[in-house]
This record gives structure tokens, sequence and C-alpha cells, in this order.
């Protein structure tokens, strides 16, 4: 059986989704784009044009989740099927668009550069419990016009998982999107097979920029999956109480839903966010909060009461170091996600209130999200009726080391962590070199990056990819593109 954690019964899920209606319709929600408005009003809403507000009906409400997709399958650069976003599946993605990397050995937080990223990437593809590729953090050496689609271009050039990624400007999204068609070679291959999602963000409280409502339209048009990530703070931009807050998510999140399936019915979407609880104290958001967990938790229940696949950024810590905090606080939250069923889990390797990825954070967090994916194929009986043989044997042979039930079931009954995980006794740790945890999963960073094969993505689509990106930098200003020590890619 497998285990499940819930927050909300069905009368609560019920009375949220019908106040957050009531919202949608009387408030509306502020849009600062022109042609979407024009789309909304053919769609049934109703236009404010001089206040720039759009005031969504039930009926258009109810209409768009109709038409959006129970779930959607996600593909790596091959089109081989990783994914499989549907029920209560649950995929494990490291957090995205950090700006600052936490240094090793120094422990200083630093701002990132691409010999970084290509690292970061290297990591990800040999990390069996991380399933997707994140365009994790913001290269401090190529201008910030390109930043977003530099990343993707890394990811795309060097790894084979899928991408979760996401466009910051109206500009960015079509070199991305070419990117993507580089790799799957046409329009309807990238529908079929889809190899990245982008998160779009309304900005608490109920409204969309020009920039991430046109995102959403676009993805919509060519497929491409989108992740709302609505961001509620508790207490400053949202009501204090939990139930407030899934209120005002379920409100902002719907409306990311009703634009998409206006500009494309049956796009494929995830009903995703960032809450935060908001420390008054020390005016920050802390995503380590037990508060932002159940938060996050009981939003998922809304989407799958709604029939929609989920995505939260949980399992990351707000410490500003690989210490008991980091790690207590991503346990807590992956372990709580991986029970409740979020299927894209994002938060592996981040500090700092999302502001910094970890290369060891990672390696560690994949230890713990693979704990987390044993705990939930839950407890079944293995050859264990009737009992008395078993124990026979052990009483005859004195252990069950090398039984034959032992050999059968241990490595799917058990999970082995790899040496980033202390488990051995006291006197083998000591004459091992006695490291700390930072210092373990630091080794294991170099030696997994050190083993790292080549994509195997075909040279042309390299060359495709390379000349996109080359293009995109000259428009800026960037004539080549950096290098890394020991790097020999041909840009």
């Amino acid at each position: 059986m497998r285990p499940t954690l819930t927050f909300l019964n069905t009368a609560l899920k019920e009375q949220i989704v019908a106040e957050a209606l009531i919202i949608l319709n009387e408030v509306g929600l502020e849009i600062h784009n022109d042609p979407l408005l024009r789309l909304l009003a053919d769609h049934g809403c109703r236009i404010d044009t001089q206040k720039k507000r759009c005031h969504m009906p039930e009926t258009v409400v109810r209409r768009s989740l109709a038409t959006a997709p129970h779930g959607f399958w996600l593909y790596d650069v091959h089109g081989r099927q990783t994914h499989d976003l549907s029920g209560n599946n649950v995929y494990f993605t490291p957090g995205s668009a950090a700006l600052n990397i936490l240094d090793y050995p120094s422990g200083a937080i630093r701002r990132p550069v691409t010999a970084d990223y290509i690292r970061f990437v290297k990591l990800v593809g040999s990390l069996p419990h991380i399933a997707s590729q994140s365009t994790a953090f913001i290269p401090s050496d190529v201008p910030e016009q390109i930043s977003d689609s530099y990343r993707l271009f890394l990811s795309l050039l060097l790894g084979e998982k899928p991408v979760v990624t996401g466009a910051f400007t109206v500009e960015s999204f079509t070199v991305m999107k070419d990117m993507l068609l580089a790799v799957r070679g046409t329009t309807e291959n990238l529908r079929q097979k889809p190899l990245a999602i982008f998160s779009c963000c309304p900005t608490a409280p109920l409204k969309w920029s020009g920039v991430t409502s046109q995102n959403v339209v676009d993805c919509s048009l060519f497929h491409i999956p989108v992740e709302f990530i609505s961001m509620p703070l508790s207490g400053f931009m949202a009501p204090v109480t939990i139930v407030g807050t899934l209120v005002q998510h379920t409100a902002e999140t719907l409306s990311g839903i009703v634009i998409s399936q206006a500009a494309q019915p049956g796009a494929p979407v995830l009903y995703g966010g960032s809450p935060a609880v908001f420390d008054m104290r020390y005016e920050t958001t802390p995503m380590g909060a037990v508060e932002t967990q159940m938060i996050d938790c009981a939003y998922n229940e809304i989407g799958k009461y709604l029939g929609l696949p989920t995505q939260a950024y949980i399992g990351l810590s707000d410490s500003k170091a690989l210490d008991a905090q980091a790690g207590s606080e991503t346990a807590m939250g992956a372990m709580l996600a991986a029970l409740a069923g979020i299927n894209n889990v994002s938060g592996p390797g981040m500090l700092d209130f999302e502001s910094c990825q970890s290369l060891e954070k990672l390696v560690m967090d994949n230890e713990i999200c693979g704990m987390a994916l044993r705990l939930i194929r839950g407890i079944e009986p293995k050859e264990d009726f009737p009992s008395l043989p078993l124990f026979k044997e052990m009483l005859t042979e004195g252990h069950l080391l090398i039984a034959g039930h032992t050999r059968r079931h241990m490595r799917s009954e058990h999970y082995f962590p790899g040496p980033v995980i202390d488990r051995c006794n006291r006197s083998r740790w000591q004459d091992e070199g006695h490291h700390s945890n930072f210092e373990r999963a630091h080794r294991e960073v170099e030696r997994i990056i050190a083993a790292a094969a080549d994509s195997t993505l075909p040279d042309q689509i390299k060359k495709d990819l390379t000349r996109l990106m080359t293009a995109e930098a000259k428009r800026y200003g960037m004539t080549d593109l950096p290098k890394s020590k020991g790097d020999e890619r041909n840009f």
C-alpha cells in the first residue's frame, strides 16, 4: 500500500475553490497584455480596458478546466519517455534560477559562471533520483539579456534529461523555442514529445505582467508545458492564514489555466507554485518553514481535486551552508512532497530562500530523494508467507545473509545510499579520514563529474544549438561564448 498524506477534506477543498471562483469573477485580475485581454474577452471574460482588469466568470474557468489535460509525459533529448506527470507519480528536479552558488572549499556564496553551470549539467546527468535538469542558476559571465536562453542552451547541448526552465523576457522565448525545435526537428514532434517545462509566474496579488502572461500564451501555442508558479506570501501579500493563502493561490493559478486554455485548448499545464509564509521578525520568506510546506501539500490536493498534475517548490532549505538546518528542512519537505504525491518537486540543491544552488547539497539531496521515493513504494509482502520456513533456515544457519530470500529481495527492499551518507562504524570512519558531510559530498561531486560521459546528442543538432546561441549573443554585443578550463567545445 502506498502511504499518503492529506491536509484538506473534500468539503474544505470545495469551499476554497468556490471562494477563488468568486474572487476571479468579482475582483478579477490585473493583466498588462492588451492582445491577451482581447483574447480573454472573446473567451467570455469581462474586461475593463481602462484598468486592464479581467473578470473571469465561473463558466469560463470550468470550461478551461475541462480542456486542460489530466497529465502529460515528458521526454529526454533523444525522445525517450522519462516522466508520467499524472496521478501520484513523483519526480524530483533541482531548484531553478538561483543568483548564487555555494563555493567549495571556502563555503562562501558567490556569483556563478559558465564553468559552474557545465559542472552542474554533468552532475545532474548522473544523479539517479533527480529526474530532470533545471536552469538552476544564472551565469554572471554572459549578458543578462541572454541568461535565459544561454542556460537552456547549455542544458540541451551537454545534458540529456528534460529541462525545467523559463523565460524572463518575451524576446527570450523565441530563441528558446527554436532550440527545442532544433532538438526535436518539427513542431509536431515537439508537441508529441515535450522536453522542457516553462515556469510562468503571476504576481501577487492577482496580477499578470505582460512578459509572463505572453509566455503562457506562447508556450500554449506550441504545446510546451507550463507550470504556474503562484507566490502568495502569507501575512504580507496574502491572508495570514493557510486557508486564506490557499484561496489566493487557487485564484491566481486558475487564472493561468484560463489564459493557457484560451490560447490553445488542451495545452499541458502543471498546477504549481512557490508560496511561503512571511516571517515578520526578519522580513524573509522561509521555504523551509513547516507552514510553507503545508501550503504546498494542500494546494497540491486542490490541484488533484481539479484533475490536474501538480508542482511545488519544496525540499529545499533557507540555510546558508550545508549544515543540519539544510538537511532537516530539505528532508522534511522532500518526504512530505512524496507522501502528498506532488508530481514535479522543484527544490533539491537550493539554499538561502531559493537564491543559491550547491552542487554538494544536490548530491546529498539526491540521496534524500532516493529515500523519499523508497518510502512511497510502501510495504508489501515478498515471499514472506508462510514465514515458518524462513525462520527455520535462520535458526539452522544462524543468519540469513546468503539466504535465497535475502538475495532475491535485498536490493529492492532496502535503499542503499552512496558514500555521501555515512553508515560505517566509528573506527572505519576514523581510519578513512573522518570526513564531514560537506567533504564527502564534494568528493562525490568531483568523482561524478570526472566520470561523466559526453552527451550523445547528434553533432548536427549541437551545431544548430550553437548557431542559435551565438547569433543571440551577438545581438547583445558578445562575439564569443564563454569557455571553461578544459572545455573543448567548438562554439
